[in-house]
């Protein structure tokens, strides 16, 4: 006999014990997007903010807010899964749209 050839001696195989996968921890996220001005293209804007994209990112419902003197600006939700897309990267992100964005604010940052 080779050595391994005894069925006795040799422990019985377990089936692995299924992975547990942890949910995906995702956050819902409003942004507030203003213009420069009452003649900045909202649309453009809008536009603009919805093509950025990436893994973890899925854009939601958008709003035009009237804001004061015939200026409005773009309120925006999104879902983001927490460990891929934070509200630094979408800032950033839009913030890059200088010559027509001055600003984006985080209106409301709900865990879901």
């Amino acid at each position: 006999k080779r050595a391994g050839d005894d069925d006795k001696t040799q422990e019985p195989v377990k089936p692995a014990k299924p992975v547990k996968k942890m949910p995906i921890a995702k956050s819902s996220i409003v942004l507030e997007v203003k213009p420069w001005d009452d003649e900045t293209d909202m649309k453009e804007i809008e536009s603009k903010v919805r093509g950025i994209y990436t893994d973890g990112l899925l854009w939601g419902a958008s709003k035009l807010v009237p804001v004061g003197y015939g200026i409005h600006k773009l309120q925006i939700s999104c879902i983001v899964e927490d460990e891929k897309v934070g509200t630094d990267f979408l800032e950033e992100e839009i913030c890059k749209f200088a010559d027509i964005v001055q600003s984006v604010d985080v209106a409301a940052f709900n865990k879901l």
